[in-house]
């Protein structure tokens, strides 16, 4: 379109563009086709494409937007196009899968790996940064699932779709509260402090000590608060 040929408020322009108005009718029939070729499309996909997505299926995914949008819109562009490439889509994905399931280097390579981000109580620095994540991310995760001291965590891993898997320990022990830093007065309800214990609020490693001066052994860090421990019957509610 050539600069005066903008004409301001030339609504017909604005509403309909460069297609005369009856193209509106024939978008509605190439959305309609377009969506139920879609559906067909994702259901043949598997069903992880209705769950937590991977890497290689939040491409697809990402792809799939990019396809379907000329065929429902370009008037120049035939929907049949749109339909094989939704097709050829499908052919990449499967073909993928199949890889992967016969091959786990290939797996590993496509999907990334599982990590531990927590083990007995303990933030695994060097694996959170690694897979690019933070402690409030964590911390976030965990609250979800009602835990609100690392003393509780066993283990977290990080798994290679992105979502947390949380096994806790059957006691609590001590440990660094996560709650959130600007909500001061929340702990008293389900934390009890540990008399001559200390946590280190980078990593939440406990040592039994009332220094505060000394670095923690596990990440070098020098800042310690008092360690806690979580109530037991506040755990069973």
């Amino acid at each position: 379109m050539k600069k005066e040929d903008i004409q301001p408020w030339d609504w017909q322009r604005i509403l309909f563009g460069e297609a005369p108005p009856e193209f509106l009718l024939e978008v509605f029939i190439r959305t309609f086709v377009i969506y139920v070729v879609l559906l067909i499309i994702v259901r043949l996909m598997g069903k992880r494409m209705g769950g937590q997505l991977t890497i290689s299926e939040m491409a697809v995914m990402v792809t799939l937007g990019a396809i379907i949008s000329p065929a429902m819109q370009i008037p120049q562009l035939g929907i049949l196009m749109g339909m094989m490439i939704l097709v050829c889509a499908l052919i990449f994905q499967r073909g993928l899968n199949l890889f992967e399931f016969k091959s786990g280097r290939f797996e590993e390579l496509s999907q990334g790996t599982t990590s531990l981000a927590v083990k007995d109580g303990i933030i695994q620095l060097e694996e959170m940064k690694k897979a690019k994540v933070s402690r409030q991310q964590l911390f976030a995760a965990l609250r979800n699932q009602n835990i609100y001291n690392l003393g509780d965590v066993g283990r977290v891993y990080l798994e290679a779709c992105g979502i947390f898997s949380v096994y806790k320990n059957e006691e609590p022990a001590p440990g660094l509260q996560i709650f959130p830093p600007q909500d001061q007065n929340i702990n008293s309800f389900s934390q009890q402090i540990v008399e001559g214990s200390l946590v280190c609020a980078s990593c939440g490693n406990v040592v039994e000590d009332t220094d505060t001066s000394h670095a923690c052994q596990v990440c070098d860090s020098t800042t310690w608060i008092s360690a806690t421990v979580s109530i037991q019957s506040q755990l069973t509610k």
